[in-house]
């Protein structure tokens, strides 16, 4: 394949990789923050993982309340995925393994990151528009954010009404993506595929 082929292979290879991972990752993170699994997003997100995620966890069982049958399913698609990603921008080339490997949990990294990037974001976006929102998503979003923010304002000084939380953790978060870049790169993680993978 090649051209137009080639970019329509990769839209579809692309959205439905990071779709999926996407999905199984908020499983695990709503998991660890204990969050509402009555919730009818979180009911969303268990029936898409179930078919997958429980024959999996019959051979992984999880460790200190830790999912890492989630885990190993989105490193696994992930994996799966950039190296299809690779064999298509590079002509069939195949990848070696052991970079792959840590490509596929740099990507993984990177999607954790952008989850409570934007999580974070449009709570302080909707704390404007609409403070009093009782929708089932952004309680999720609540749930999700709440333990990392409130950590954060634990150690902050005291500054009455103005919450700096939010913005402290996007910081944060830059500044682990910081220290990943060079790793990335210390990897080889190819700068083609990097923006087709990871939207950098």
């Amino acid at each position: 394949m090649s051209g137009p082929l080639t970019e329509v292979a990769l839209l579809l290879l692309n959205t439905f990789v990071n779709l999926y991972v996407l999905i199984v990752l908020l499983r695990f993170l709503l998991q660890v923050v204990k969050a509402d699994f009555y919730n009818p997003v979180s009911q969303f997100i268990v029936k898409a993982t179930n078919p997958v995620l429980v024959p999996i966890r019959r051979i992984v069982p999880g460790v200190g309340g830790i999912d890492l049958s989630s885990l190993i399913l989105a490193w696994t698609v992930e994996f799966i995925g950039m190296g299809l990603v690779y064999a298509l921008v590079y002509g069939g080339q195949i990848p070696p393994i052991l970079n792959l490997c840590g490509w596929a949990i740099i990507a993984l990294i990177q999607t954790l990151l952008n989850i409570y990037m934007f999580s974070i974001l449009i709570i302080v976006i909707l704390s404007w528009i609409a403070p009093q929102s009782y929708n089932p998503a952004v309680l999720l979003l609540h749930q999700l954010t709440g333990p990392m923010l409130s950590r954060i304002r634990k150690i902050m000084p005291d500054m009455g009404m103005l919450d700096l939380s939010p913005i402290v953790a996007f910081l944060l978060i830059q500044v682990i993506e910081i220290f990943l870049r060079p790793i990335a790169e210390a990897i080889d993680f190819p700068s083609k595929l990097t923006q087709l993978a990871l939207g950098l």
